[in-house]
């Protein structure tokens, strides 16, 4: 039996296209090994969005092709979002790699796979960025009691700085049907809460159904017995409208976080970025969601040091974070793309003046949140259970305001044994940084 070592980078919609692969080798035969150096055949899953991204990439491609020397690697595949930018590049510059499958096309990986390992030398499928890859089942990664759904995929918002439009083709939303039995498959294996991705969530359904169809996929996935919590990630300040806010605040399922990304505050930065939203429009629905939703834990994402911004765009923006005090915040200096609109730009802001905003907004933001999770001393939350750290009796879990991997935890003594995935109630009592530590409480105390 052929052992196989998967490595996955980058994000979730990455990581959803890795258990696919997973699930469709697995089935063929091959054996899943966590020891790289025991591995016949390795698939790294690329990414990259930006520089750091496409770094990390080739740094773990370069590290797995040592095995070759080394280890019992006799075929190393590279997939995802880089293997579609980069896959003329990639066997030239990198001759230890045996085959290139493109992120349209992963479903194609075990025919690549067999065509390798039958001695056929450096196996490029061509990627046709507007196919959607045939279902064909998952392995989970994420420990069996959270699931990404991936709803849609691609993107027609062609922003300047992004090149996911070229990579990942138009945007192209998954029928409803299909994407309910996944639901409900992933459910009956114990999944309770799933995560909702795409590159943008809110447009779901507008391209299969001639309207946006979220707020209808949510209430009917949220009919599915044993699913406790839905979460919703990418969703678009211009496509958020009163019917989906309706929606999230009605349906006790739906939790009360959202994760926006507006990438910047200041007019003249957002019109550079092809952004459909003024500061004014964001503003607003951040108003609507808060009125709708007093606890609504929001999360963006910002650029800094995107080309033609002053010192003075930036401290506006550093005013409108401390105006909007976002519960969760993330950043990154602005990653110079070729093939993007933004390339080009003039000026350019200098490496050390993007990292220095960086530091700045993420300073800001750092008190915010401190002072946010201050605020929740006292309070009584639903828990998610993830696991314990057993040398210490304490379980691990996340609120509703955590996100997997992106936000903060909750620490718990051990009460009595629980399982992963279990709902418990916990008053949160202190705060740790970005964490918090709290009390697991009797059943018949009720949580606000």
């Amino acid at each position: 039996m052929k052992k196989l070592f998967f490595v996955s980078l980058g994000c979730d919609k990455n990581l959803v296209d890795a258990e696919h692969m997973l699930s469709l080798l697995h089935a063929d035969g091959y054996q899943i090994t966590e020891d790289e150096t025991e591995a016949d055949v390795i698939i790294v899953n690329t990414c990259c969005f930006i520089e750091d991204a496409a770094q990390e990439s080739v740094d773990t491609i370069l590290e797995m092709a040592s095995l070759k020397e080394n280890g019992n690697l006799k075929a190393l595949i590279v997939t995802g979002c880089l293997a579609t930018r980069y896959s003329k590049d990639i066997g030239v510059e990198i001759p230890e790699v045996d085959g290139v499958v493109g992120a349209s096309s992963y479903d194609e990986v075990k025919e690549v796979l067999d065509r390798v390992l039958a001695g056929e030398e450096h196996v490029d499928c061509e990627d046709d960025i507007s196919r959607t890859p045939v279902d064909n089942g998952r392995i989970l990664t994420t420990g069996g009691y959270y699931a990404y759904l991936k709803i849609a995929e691609g993107c027609d918002k062609n922003c300047s700085y992004c090149i996911i439009p070229k990579i990942r083709g138009h945007y192209r939303s998954f029928p409803m049907e299909k994407l309910l039995a996944e639901a409900k498959e992933l459910v009956d294996k114990g999944v309770r809460e799933l995560i909702l991705v795409a590159q943008e969530t809110t447009l779901y359904g507008s391209d299969l159904y001639g309207k946006k169809s979220l707020p209808e996929l949510l209430h009917r996935l949220s009919q599915i017995k044993g699913l406790a919590w839905i979460r919703l990630l990418y969703a678009y300040p211009e496509e958020i409208d009163d019917q989906l806010i309706e929606e999230m605040a009605s349906n006790p399922k739906v939790l009360h976080y959202i994760d926006m990304p507006i990438q910047h505050s200041d007019d003249y930065i957002l019109g550079r970025m092809g952004r459909r939203t003024k500061r004014a429009d964001i503003v607003d629905v951040i108003g609507k969601l808060r009125a709708a939703m007093p606890d609504i834990c929001l999360r963006t994402t910002l650029i800094c040091g995107f080309p033609g911004e002053t010192e003075q765009m930036h401290q506006n923006q550093m005013d409108f974070i401390r105006e909007m005090r976002f519960d969760r915040l993330g950043a990154f200096p602005y990653s110079r793309e070729k093939g993007t609109v933004a390339y080009d730009m003039t000026p350019q802001v200098l490496e050390v003046t993007k990292q220095l905003w960086y530091d700045q907004t993420m300073r800001v933001q750092q008190e915010i949140t401190f002072e946010k999770n201050k605020e929740l001393i006292g309070r009584t939350l639903d828990v998610f259970i993830e696991g314990e750290i057993p040398d210490d009796r304490v379980y691990v879990g996340r609120t509703y305001r955590d996100a997997p991997d992106v936000d903060g935890y909750v620490f718990m003594d051990r009460d009595r044994q629980r399982m992963s995935g279990d709902l418990v109630r916990v008053r949160i009592t202190k705060t740790k940084d970005y964490d918090l530590i709290g009390e697991i409480i009797d059943e018949d105390e009720s949580a606000e």
